[in-house]
């Protein structure tokens, strides 16, 4: 049998928060992995590149003499982020990716998107560009079902993004749902999904 041995992953989701939690999440973090995409739900938010770049500091101050770590950057998308900004700090390399949460959804998701539509030229934007859009794949609809908030978001604002930009590269993060894998499975090219261990169901 052949094996491949990961000497040092990557980790796709990591929340360091602030503070004293980000002083102990931070260490441990980077003695496992190589590079991670940073989530920018904080209280205030990362909604700017120079956001990112101060987050990112406080990150480097706090990883050990002895690891080397690459942080990527994201940004808080919300229904006021401004298109040029985006396309500055991903151009400039200050972010990797910009992040959907719809408002109300999870931690610190308060300042999250409402409409997906008010945000389509952002996304637009970011297509052009080819940034990653990554997205929270959950409604809020009190009337809906918490096991089936994931499938309903597919259906009622993921299929319609993938429909009208189909070349979008976009990841679905922590599915819990086989619907969610079937969709990314069938799904056109540029969409792709993560599994998350403390996210499943």
């Amino acid at each position: 049998m052949e094996e491949i041995e990961i000497i040092k992953p990557d980790d796709w989701h990591v929340h360091f928060r602030d503070g004293k939690i980000l002083e102990a999440v931070v260490p441990e973090t980077t003695r496992h992995f190589a590079r991670a995409i940073i989530m920018p739900n904080l209280v205030p938010p990362i909604l700017k590149g120079i956001d990112a770049v101060k987050y990112k500091k406080k990150i480097q101050n706090a990883i050990p003499k002895k690891d080397r770590f690459l942080s990527l950057m994201t940004i808080y998308l919300t229904e006021n982020t401004n298109k040029y900004d985006l396309r500055e700090a991903y151009y400039s390399g200050q972010v990797f990716a910009a992040k959907l949460y719809p408002a109300g959804a999870t931690t610190n998701s308060d300042s999250g998107v409402k409409d997906i539509k008010k945000i389509m030229p952002v996304l637009e934007t970011m297509s052009e560009i080819s940034m990653p859009l990554l997205i929270h794949g959950e409604v809020t609809d009190k009337e809906i079902d918490i096991f089936d908030r994931e499938k309903v978001f597919i259906d009622k604002k993921l299929d319609f993004i993938c429909k009208e930009l189909p070349n979008l590269k976009i990841t679905l993060e922590h599915i819990t749902t086989k619907e969610a894998a079937k969709y990314a499975e069938d799904g056109n090219k540029n969409l792709v999904a993560s599994i998350t261990p403390h996210h499943l169901t």
